[in-house]
Formats: structure tokens, sequence, C-alpha cells
């Protein structure tokens, strides 16, 4: 219930209990009078000479004071219906937005205040985390490109032996799984620091969707996975086509890796009520239902991810939820542990 309507009701209550009480003495003070004057016979006529004055005066007085009271608590409570939404519409990339004051100094600007005051140190610190993140991932490249470019110099080298090119092509993998984690940190960074320009230009989704398809057929093929594209409708949108590429490249390279050996991918592109739905399914562990809610989050791998034998640093959902969100889309994630696991993109469509 609204503090509002609760007011409304405390304030009735009060209201009619005064009428009530008013009664009682207006009755008892005519009653005393007609004792004392020894007139019997207008008892009757007292009762319902009351009865008139609460009925003519009292519940009009009522209802007049329940339509004003509501009026009050209304124009009263508006300043914060107008703060609760303007709340409401706050998130990490506006937190520099302030919100309206009244600057009348009563307790909602107050807390109004508060609230800014508060946006504002939450604002400072994204900022440095973002910040931080930059500088470490620009950092991070150089001795990274170094180390690489060590390796594969070393690895030209004649005298190596088996184990020990082994060894060096353990360590480049490693070196290339670290480099991937940068560069999607420098991105969703940059992303979140609204430092990323789309270049819009009119994209053919059916397009990539089957080059996609056939790069994915090569992905599968180690580990014999069967890659099926079912209806690819011919479907124009307004978006970024190297983004969009990297949106399909994350999800079907997901869909492969967390896979099983001999398993399927299946993927379809369809319009439906003006939205253009692609949808990328794999057969594999999937994720369990209670931590299907965090796949978007980064770095988010699920129980049934942590196999070494896997590659990957959790960044991919993340980045593709990005990219999809840039391009006034959704997505969505649902998985049957053990059965089908699919993700779900709708898209604006011309």
């Amino acid at each position: 219930m609204k503090i509002r309507t609760r007011l409304t009701f405390w304030y009735a209550a009060i209201l009619i209990v005064s009428l009530v009480v008013m009664g009682i003495g207006t009755y008892e003070q005519i009653a005393e009078q007609m004792r004392h004057e020894r007139l019997h016979d207008l008892w009757e006529h007292a009762l319902d000479e009351t009865g008139e004055m609460v009925l003519w005066v009292g519940l009009p007085a009522v209802i007049l004071g329940l339509l004003g009271g509501w009026w009050i608590t209304r124009r009263a409570l508006a300043p914060v219906k107008k703060l609760t939404e303007a709340v409401e519409k706050i998130h990490e990339r506006n937190l520099n937005t302030q919100l309206p004051r009244t600057r009348n100094g009563d307790e909602l600007d107050r807390l109004t205040e508060v609230f800014n005051a508060m946006t504002a140190r939450l604002d400072g610190s994204f900022q440095r985390i973002r910040e931080f993140t930059l500088h470490a991932s620009h950092e991070l490249k150089t001795p990274l490109t170094v180390l690489r470019g060590e390796l594969e110099m070393a690895l030209h080298e004649e005298q190596l032996g088996p184990e020990q090119k082994e060894r060096l092509l353990s360590q480049m993998d490693e070196i290339e799984r670290l480099a991937k984690i940068v560069d999607g940190l420098t991105l969703l960074t940059k992303a979140d620091a609204g430092q990323i320009e789309l270049k819009p230009e009119p994209v053919r989704l059916d397009d990539l969707v089957r080059e996609s398809f056939a790069d994915a057929n090569i992905l599968a093929q180690p580990q014999n996975i069967r890659v099926n594209l079912g209806a690819c409708e011919e479907i124009t949108i307004a978006g970024d086509r190297h983004r969009l590429r990297q949106l399909l490249l994350n999800l079907t390279d997901n869909a492969i890796k967390y896979n099983c050996a001999g398993g399927s991918v299946d993927i379809s592109l369809r319009k439906l009520d003006g939205m253009a739905e692609l949808k990328i399914a794999n057969t594999g562990a999937g994720v369990a239902s209670e931590l299907q809610p965090s796949v978007f989050e980064r770095f988010f791998r699920g129980d049934a991810s942590h196999d070494n034998s896997i590659e990957g640093c959790g960044l991919g959902l993340s980045i593709a939820q990005w990219i999809v969100a840039a391009h006034n889309g959704g997505i969505w994630f649902a998985s049957e542990p053990g059965k089908l696991t699919t993700v779900t993109v709708k898209l604006p469509c011309d």
C-alpha cells in the first residue's frame, strides 16, 4: 500500500472518530439540559436533533476533510514520486546526472542532495576503475608483444629439441590468451566510458550469418561437432558490420568450445515482429539454472567450464551483450544442463 493511501486512511479514521466523539458529546449536552428542565418528553427529540446535526454538519465536514487531506497528501508526496522516478533512471553509465532539487530546504531537498553526493562519489569510483583498467591494459600490451616476439624467434632456432619446442608453444598459447584478455578488457572499458563510436550502415545480417556458419564449420572440425544452419532469412539492419561480425564470432566460438565431442550447433535467423531473431543453440554440459543470471558478467565461467582443456577468459558474452545493447537490441541465455543451451539475440531491422 502506498504512503499516500495509508495517510488518507489514517486521516479518515481520525475524522470519523472525531465525528463520533462530537455526536456523543452533543447528545450528552442536550440530554443533560433536558433532564434539568424536566422535559422528559423531548428525549426522543434530542436524539433526532443530534442525528441531524451529525448528518447535515458532521458528514459534509468529514467528506470535505477527506478530499482536502487527500489533496494535501498528494501535493506533499509529489516530490517523492518525482525523486523516485529520477533515481530509477540512474545506472552506471549516467552516474554524473544530477537529481532535480526543490532547493526549499526541506527534508526531501536534503535527501536529494545526499543522493547527488552519493552518485558523484560512485561516478568518481567508476571513473578511477576504468582509468586503471585502461592504463593497465595499455601497459600490459608492450611486454606481451615483446614476449611473443622473443618466443617466435626462439621457436625458429634449429637446436631446439621436441620437448623445448613444445614448452615454448605452450608459453605462446598462454601469452595469446593473456593478449585476448587484455584486448577484451580494453574494449569493454572503452565501451563503458563511451569511447567507442559505432559506424552504422546497412548490413545484410544473413550474409554475416552465412560467413559465421562457414567459419564455425572450420572451428568445429577438431571436435567432430556438427554445425547446422537452419532458416536464414534475408534481413538488412542498420549497424556496425565489424561489431556485428564480432558478435557472431563470439557466440559461435562459445557454442563450439563449450560443447561435447560429437555434439551439434544449430544456427537460425528469422524476422519476427519487425525484429531480426538470431538463435545459436548447442549441446553440451550447459549452465545450472542458479548460475544463468550471471552468464553476462565479466570473467564468468560456469562450473562445467572449469576445465583447463577449454580456452577462454569469460569475456565473450559480456562483449556480445555490449554489442547487442549498442545496436538497441536484446540478448537472452537459456540452458537445460546436459541437453541444450540457447542464446537468442533480437535486433531491430529495416
